[in-house]
């Protein structure tokens, strides 16, 4: 089955505050846009990738990935208001032979192609929902609508998860027509929908940038 890698970059970016959205803030010389979908075409088994950007960005996601040289395997399509409505577009953009599908945020902009190969041997594994994930360090209280403490959380049984995060093709769809609903992650609506979900080593560099500080942190993983 051929790959493809839905590349989620229409978000606005308001709490990062660089006027722009996110997709386009600059690190290390080149958009956060570019250092992902690089990442994303230097994997051997990536295909297909497409971009869903703002709409009003359409023409700034072309120009920003013209660098990369490969227009064959590229299509830019326009997001929508939240996160699932983009993934959903992008669904809507793949190609007939595309059987595996990874979904990844531009806001992890340094995460490695070696990890996009990770996430792909454990979907042709046999595994049909597959999310890399990194141990969780603080302590994790769940708490009450008050503050009130209600459950400390054993941490050693928590991963925060990452992406890029692959499905086998039917089971993203199933989810996406399923529910639709909105969710912080693909996983998420594949789980609601009575899927299971393997998780798989993370990588540190697959950080996500959010806020101005985030942005130090992936200057500091750049310059590794």
């Amino acid at each position: 089955m051929s790959v493809a890698v839905i590349l989620v970059a229409a978000g606005r970016g308001e709490r990062l505050g660089a006027g722009a959205p996110k997709a386009f803030v600059m690190l290390g010389g080149q958009t956060l846009l570019e250092h992902a979908a690089r990442a994303a075409l230097d994997c051997p088994e990536v295909t297909h990738l497409v971009v869903v950007a703002p709409s009003s960005h359409l023409d700034d996601a072309a120009h920003a990935l013209r660098p990369l040289d490969h227009a064959d395997r590229v299509d830019i399509v326009a997001g929508g208001d939240e996160r699932t409505a983009s993934v959903a577009a992008g669904l809507r953009a793949l190609r007939h032979e595309d059987g595996i599908v990874l979904v990844h945020d531009a806001a992890r902009a340094l995460a490695p192609s070696e990890l996009f190969g990770s996430v792909i041997h454990a979907v042709r594994s046999g595994h049909p929902a597959v999310v890399p994930g990194v141990p969780v360090v603080d302590t994790i209280k769940e708490v009450d609508g008050s503050g009130r403490v209600t459950a400390t959380l054993d941490r050693s049984r928590l991963r925060a998860v990452q992406t890029p995060q692959g499905f086998l093709r039917e089971v993203l769809e199933h989810a996406h027509a399923h529910d639709g609903g909105p969710a912080t992650d693909d996983a998420g609506l594949v789980e609601r929908a009575g899927g299971h979900v393997r998780v798989i080593e993370g990588d540190v560099r697959a950080h996500k940038i959010t806020t101005p500080a985030d942005l130090v942190v992936a200057e500091q993983l750049l310059e590794c």
